[in-house]
């Protein structure tokens, strides 16, 4: 059902099936392999006609022999998932929360994937001993969860917690409200920016002077230019 490639070695094929179903459909998985050489990313995929079944996630998992210890040996740590709509991922492994890597350029990260000599996930020289990746058949909504708590703890290496591919009509929706939301905030600006020139004219009524609008524009063209992005900042000062 499922292949793993650690870069620079050969494609893993020998799967293990570790629990199933009573009806005998399996449930969960696992991959050995040893800690050496070197390596910080993994890439796991369905081989080809794999489907899982519907609302279900599979769920990665990873056990680094510098890992937490536990009773029954160092933790599984949660990685992230692949879905029937999400077939594969890249995962980038980081040991213990004591023995962080060193920050790197994007450029030092595409060449650690490719250079088997780069330096080991614990960023200290070799890690020796074996290193077990789970694979567990969960279902989605709880794999979402997983998910979502890995990226609202500030992890770096959480990938993306969509699992689903957006439809077009889903992405039109999304482009829709995006520009509404940009709308809203030109208007929030002109707005702010009007209203200390707003004076009551006889009808009692707030009337704004064009050339304060011609100001404005003015000022907003200038702000565009300098720092194109600022309206898409939510805490922006507009």
């Amino acid at each position: 059902m499922f292949s793993v490639i650690i870069p620079g070695r050969p494609c893993l094929t020998d799967i293990v099936t570790v629990d199933a179903q009573p009806n005998g459909q399996p449930t969960k998985f696992a991959f050995t392999f040893p800690a050496n050489p070197a390596f910080s990313h993994v890439v796991v995929f369905f081989l080809p006609g794999t489907v899982l079944p519907p609302n279900t996630a599979a769920a990665i998992y990873i056990q680094l022999p510098d890992g937490k210890p536990t009773p029954n040996g160092p933790e599984f740590r949660f990685l992230g998932a692949i879905a029937n709509e999400k077939p594969s991922a890249i995962f980038k492994v980081r040991s213990g929360e004591t023995q962080k890597l060193p920050e790197r350029t994007e450029a030092e990260e595409q060449d650690e994937m490719v250079d088997e000599g780069a330096s080991n996930v614990t960023g200290t020289g070799t890690l020796s001993g074996t290193v077990t990746l789970g694979i567990s058949i969960e279902p989605a909504q709880n794999v979402a969860s997983q998910l979502a708590a890995l990226q609202a703890a500030g992890n770096p290496t959480a990938p993306s917690t969509a699992l689903v591919r957006l439809s077009p009509q889903q992405q039109q929706q999304q482009k829709q409200m995006t520009t509404k939301v940009l709308a809203q905030r030109i208007i929030g600006n002109a707005f702010n920016f009007l209203a200390s020139f707003a004076s009551s004219d006889p009808d009692k009524e707030e009337v704004v002077p064009l050339k304060s609008f011609r100001d404005w524009w003015t000022k907003f063209e200038r702000r565009v230019e300098m720092d194109p992005g600022f309206l898409e900042r939510e805490e922006a000062n507009y």
